[in-house]
């Protein structure tokens, strides 16, 4: 099958899904991540019942069906959807959306998490087609839930696998759930509120900087879905029955993307019981209501997750990340006072260092939300919640640190704790939740200040003078560059990045073998001249994820007679030398007899054969 007749037949499919969501009273900026996510959630439960290739099947057929029945239904003008209209975010989001996605399917993978984890675990799924069991030793982390994992297996079914198809599937993820911040505007058709939301989605990639898109990693997909679940709580508020169906749905994803996503859930629910209860004429009924909706949907949001957690108690005895009270106690207990102490002026130093990036976020987040909240009061003289908003952004951060501190001392070995392992990267989660929260708020507040309230009246010139006029064209055309310009920074980062990385492992790999697709035992030897990559275990992730097999090794130090090399070797059924190895290629030449450079080695008892 060819990349584009896959991408249509699954773009079709994620068309049906919106079509039915919208048809159900499913907000239309909301309808992508959500079409999503129910994919998600359905091809789950195929996985878990040993389906999955068959699930992908059905859920994207179903979904074409459906795109099909909405097809011919509105021919007969029928369940026809009404036209919302197209906005300049519109044109932002796709032509930089495509713009991002085609640079982002000529970038390769290199970042380490991808092959002790994310990649491989992706890799696995297409190929067996069905979720790791006790015996697949190729995966380390069997307790990380599959969420996102299912969602680019779904969408590398159809177009092929490759890392480019890998990186575009959990942007079209983020990109979706990116959508739903627009309904948060209170109008839409406002150039300024709108290309102040692109403004803040291109900066959000700013405090990214760490991953970027062109990694597997989850940290970013957290906050913006979790954005995406806060937008639609305030959206539905009106609407019990979506509202509870929503926030179910959000919340099962969610746990299912990684353990440590508990954090946003219970924000969501925070909020959810907060708008349960102030969003309509209270009566005493509402006693008994309100806890039952908040009960059943955190509940039905939260089975999902307990039916992973029994699958992994169930299947594997040993799981690395595995949540478990009795490993903190152990780890707490391990811990001398000192060490914590050690640990906790490290964690302070950080946390108040201007260096930091999640600081400067922070301090950006309140200054923008105090300075404009102070002119609206006392210049303006109109009340607003920016203060209680920033606040409360700021409480939100104070309870993050808590529990990443909590991370440090319970989950992370002292060697890594005291280094502050990931704190930029875990801390660049909180700080986009936050910052699109901030930017929300402020645009409505920004809104309320345009001098004609009634929507239907609003035109070129309904403003209160030709300064004010003057003053929101200006405004509007500085945010659209800086929305523009700093989204092409992050594209061109991206490429910057991918070309940096042309002579990394992962690509002299490519360069001397194809990958391997058929899942195997096969003992390979990683010959790479880099200490370090072997030391952390890089060379062996890569290798493993690379040749499909459980097997790979990474050995720097070839430093032996040449006895104990010939036996060496021979303890493998390969050979792959990525990056020429001064001291394998003398060694081969005095054992072998043969010159050897870089490339893929069958190991036979007379020699090394070259694989093509």
């Amino acid at each position: 099958m060819s990349v584009w007749l896959g991408f249509a037949i699954y773009a079709i499919g994620l068309l049906g899904y919106n079509g039915t969501l919208r048809r159900l009273g499913v907000s239309p900026y909301l309808a992508w991540i959500t079409a999503m996510l129910v994919q998600i959630l359905i091809l789950y439960g195929f996985a878990m019942t040993g389906w999955l290739t068959l699930g992908i099947q059905v859920v994207t057929y179903l979904g074409v069906g459906l795109a099909g029945l909405w097809l011919v239904m509105s021919f007969f003008r029928k369940a026809q959807l009404r036209f919302e209209g197209i906005h300049l975010f519109d044109f932002w989001m796709i032509g930089l959306g495509i713009v991002t996605g085609h640079t982002l399917w000529q970038s390769p993978l290199v970042h380490y998490d991808n092959f002790s984890h994310w990649a491989v675990m992706v890799k696995f799924m297409v190929f067996t087609g069905r979720l790791p069991g006790a015996s697949d030793h190729l995966i380390s982390f069997t307790s990380y839930p599959p969420a996102t994992a299912l969602f680019i297996t779904q969408f590398v079914h159809w177009v092929g696998f490759s890392d480019g198809a890998m990186l575009v599937a959990q942007f079209i993820l983020i990109w979706g759930a990116a959508y739903a911040i627009f309904a948060g505007l209170r109008d839409r058709s406002r150039a300024l509120t709108s290309f102040a939301l692109c403004f803040t989605l291109a900066i959000s990639f700013v405090f990214n900087v760490a991953i970027r898109l062109n990694n597997l990693l989850v940290d970013y997909v957290l906050p913006i879905v979790t954005i995406a679940a806060l937008v639609g709580i305030f959206v539905y508020r009106k609407r019990p029955i979506l509202l509870c169906a929503h926030v179910a749905i959000f919340v099962s994803v969610l746990l299912l993307v990684k353990n440590s996503a508990t954090f946003f859930v219970i924000m969501i629910g925070a909020y959810f019981l907060y708008t349960l209860i102030t969003n309509h004429h209270w009566h005493w009924r509402r006693l008994i209501t309100v806890p039952i909706q908040f009960a059943a949907s955190i509940g039905a949001g939260v089975l999902p997750f307990v039916w992973w957690q029994w699958h992994v108690k169930q299947t594997f005895t040993v799981s690395k990340h595995q949540i478990s009270t009795q490993a903190y106690a152990k780890q707490l207990s391990g811990e001398s006072q000192q060490a914590l102490l050690k640990i906790g002026h490290k964690f302070l130093n950080q946390i108040f260092s201007l260096n930091s990036l999640s600081t400067k976020g922070i301090l950006l987040i309140n200054v923008v939300l105090i300075v404009t909240w102070a002119f609206v009061r006392l210049r303006q003289h109109q009340r607003n919640n920016l203060l209680a908003t920033a606040i409360l952004l700021d409480v939100i951060f104070i309870a993050y640190y808590a529990s990443l501190f909590g991370m440090y001392i319970l989950s992370m070995p002292y060697a890594e704790a005291i280094l502050l392992d990931g704190f930029e990267r875990y801390m660049a989660s909180t700080v986009i939740l936050n910052l699109f929260i901030g930017a929300i708020a402020l645009v409505r507040v920004l809104d309320r200040q345009q001098f004609e309230q009634n929507f239907a009246k609003r035109y070129t010139q309904a403003f209160k003078s030709a300064t004010t006029k003057n003053i929101y064209q200006i405004a509007t055309l500085v945010t659209g560059f800086f929305a523009i310009t700093m989204m092409y920074s992050e594209i061109t980062g991206t490429k910057f990045t991918n070309e940096m990385n042309h002579n990394t492992l992962p690509l002299q790999m490519s360069r001397v073998s194809k990958q391997w697709t058929h899942l195997n035992h096969r003992k390979v030897l990683i010959v790479d001249p880099e200490v370090v990559d072997v030391n952390d275990y890089y060379a062996g992730y890569v290798g493993r994820y690379w040749y499909f097999t459980d097997k790979a090794v990474g050995q720097e130090d070839f430093m032996m007679t040449p006895k104990v090399f010939k036996r060496t070797v021979e303890q493998y059924q390969y050979v792959a030398i990525p990056e020429s190895h001064r001291t394998f290629t003398v060694l081969t030449k005095k054992v072998f007899h043969q010159h050897v450079v870089t490339g893929l080695f069958k190991v036979t008892k007379h020699g090394l054969i070259r694989m093509h």
